[in-house]
């Protein structure tokens, strides 16, 4: 919770967060319009604007800004900047912006008339700081979230998003004809969730165990270049010195000792064949059992 009051009709109920980016987007801009990204990222994010025909500037982010933007990596961008998507915590890194960070991108963002959007989804499933919301440094920006990640309500397709008190109209009339509204027993599970938060941080709870075990046993397989695994539940993990064909590397673990892991090319143009992402959402029995297969994998 970020104890921030909100007019009730700035809070829109969506389809998940997906139908809720394609709300923001179709509302916010233009064909043509381009929007930045940093890779590695969520690869929705460019395909649903590619699908809307505007342009998806992928920008290479590294670990000296923990894969997320920065004003100064923003400069470095030529041409016109219509919007930009940040992710805190960023799916496939972990990594969050911290408070002065928002501030900077937030500032940065409405000095130049720069729409941003920025992904929540991963709130409340942190370990190192507490979730910065962009709602508690602008008004321009819109908040996108979910009942999938920290609710654990994948399937039931529920979402909402805070958006710019001028968007209302239009992000009414495009979700009545495009979605027409949220399944009504979606919505009845996604309130009863509200008073579901003990058991629910007894997921994160374990999650967080789950990253210790991985952020402990993956370096003794010899991966050791690991992205700060902040918040949401991955590791990304650089496998450069193991294979420059992620994809490939991932199809053989899979079928060679039974680990199931997402190629780096889903989420980096540029540098994705150097890198695997892992997801820690299961069991610790599980991610110990992976952990000892793993090394004895790269061992051989």
């Amino acid at each position: 919770a970020h104890d921030i009051d909100v007019a009730e009709d700035r809070v829109i109920v969506t389809t998940g967060s997906s139908g809720g980016f394609m709300l923001a987007f179709l509302s916010a801009f233009d064909a043509g319009d381009r929007v930045v990204l940093v890779d590695p990222g969520y690869p929705a994010y460019r395909n649903i604007l590619a699908a809307l025909g505007i342009e998806a500037v992928c920008v290479p982010a590294t670990a000296e800004d923990r894969y997320q933007p920065t004003p100064a990596l923003l400069d470095r961008i030529d041409g016109d900047i219509d919007g930009l998507i940040v992710a805190s915590p960023a799916n496939p890194t972990g990594t969050m912006i911290t408070g002065a960070e928002m501030v900077a991108l937030t500032t940065y963002c409405d000095d130049r008339g720069i729409r941003l959007i920025s992904d929540e989804i991963y709130h409340g499933i942190t370990y190192e700081m507490p979730g910065v919301t962009a709602l508690s440094h602008t008004q321009n920006a819109f908040i996108v979230n979910s009942f999938s990640k920290y609710y654990s309500m994948t399937g039931w397709r529920v979402g909402w998003m805070v958006i710019p008190e001028q968007f209302h109209r239009s992000v009414e009339c495009l979700a009545q004809n495009i979605f027409i509204s949220v399944p009504t027993l979606s919505q009845h599970a996604a309130s009863a969730a509200f008073d579901c938060t003990e058991e629910l941080d007894e997921n994160v709870a374990r999650y967080a165990a789950n990253r210790d075990l991985l952020l402990r046993e993956l370096p003794t397989a010899g991966l050791t270049n690991l992205a700060p695994a902040d918040g949401a539940f991955y590791v990304y993990a650089d496998v450069s010195h193991l294979t420059n064909d992620s994809e490939n590397f991932c199809r053989r673990m899979l079928t060679e000792v039974g680990i199931a892991t997402a190629p780096g090319t889903d989420f980096d143009h540029y540098r994705g064949n150097e890198t695997i992402r892992i997801s820690f959402a299961g069991d610790t029995q599980t991610m110990a059992e992976a952990s000892a297969r793993l090394k004895d994998w790269i061992a051989c």
